[in-house]
């Protein structure tokens, strides 16, 4: 038997996207180097195409009517089992935290620690918006009204590129919460938190398309979505002046509805807004008295 102790190799991660709940590589083939804050090389993200982009659509307007249809009880237990999954591999992401963001040890925890409490946070607001934005309307008139909101569709979310786990959690979470589903374009920089979440998601019981992650360069990415004409809404939060304004451009094509950047404190109450940007309100109207008993609706 030998003396000497054998050096064991370590076995990298492959970073994959994640598009209708599986884990494809890019369709380009290519990839890109993710490097820490100090220029360390970290590892191989996917470099995502307009290709990409478009299979992704394809993946989240497939899930978009089941999830809509779910029960809102339902969705908040999804979401909720998505932090329980965030949970158990907590130090995993407090890895992946410190070493995109240059943050200590500590500081990466509480980081992570706030975005698992976010998603409790956005899995309590699912059956409970409803009530906050919709409800009965008075009426002068023999009929009374109801408004009800309901989700805008396809949202297309450029994720911030400063904050790699708790912002990329505050700007999907709220998407998802209230039934729409997701095409998310990563922090470029600093992807590798947002690809891990998507093995987490795969896994919580969260139906494949809901949520979709492509990572690489939003300026190649974004217009193809901004531009598609089966993508209901877009999140331009992650996307540099010149950027948002070309594709707000390019979104007016078929009347999305544009949430525009703006300074955001992460670690900030968030409030509903995020919720409300993409909801719908729909309204029923029913006579009562001798009008009869059909109703109708716009």
């Amino acid at each position: 038997m030998s003396d000497k102790t054998e050096q064991r190799l370590s076995v990298f991660k492959t970073y994959k996207l994640y598009v209708g709940g599986k884990f494809p590589r890019s369709e380009s083939g290519r990839v890109y180097e993710v490097s820490d804050h100090k220029g360390n090389w970290l590892a191989n993200a996917p470099q995502s195409s307009r290709k990409d982009a478009r299979d992704a659509v394809v993946a989240a307007r497939k899930a978009q009517g089941g999830w809509a249809g779910a029960t809102a009880y339902l969705r908040g237990q999804i979401l909720y089992r998505v932090a329980e999954m965030l949970e158990g591999r907590r130090e995993q992401f407090v890895r992946e935290v410190a070493e995109a963001e240059g943050l200590s040890k500590s500081k990466a925890a509480a980081v992570v620690d706030a975005a698992i409490d976010r998603w409790v946070w956005y899995a309590g607001w699912t059956d409970k918006i409803s009530q906050v934005v919709g409800g009965a309307n008075p009426v002068a008139g023999p009929f009374f009204n109801l408004s009800t909101p309901e989700p805008t569709g396809v949202v297309a979310v450029l994720a911030p590129q400063d904050s790699s786990f708790l912002g990329l959690v505050s700007v999907i979470a709220p998407v998802i919460a209230t039934g729409n589903t997701a095409v998310v374009v990563t922090s470029e920089k600093a992807p590798l938190p947002a690809l891990s979440l998507g093995e987490v998601l795969a896994t919580s019981d969260l139906p494949g398309g809901v949520v979709n992650l492509l990572s690489g360069g939003a300026a190649e990415i974004a217009p193809s979505l901004a531009a598609h004409q089966d993508v209901n809404a877009i999140d331009l939060t992650g996307a540099d002046a010149g950027l948002a304004r070309d594709l707000e451009v390019a979104a007016a094509d078929n009347l999305k509805r544009v949430l525009r950047p703006q300074p955001v404190d992460w670690a900030a109450d968030p409030g509903t807004g995020r919720m409300t940007a993409f909801l719908e309100t729909k309204t029923v109207w029913h006579p009562t008295g001798s009008l009869g008993a059909s109703g109708s609706a716009y």
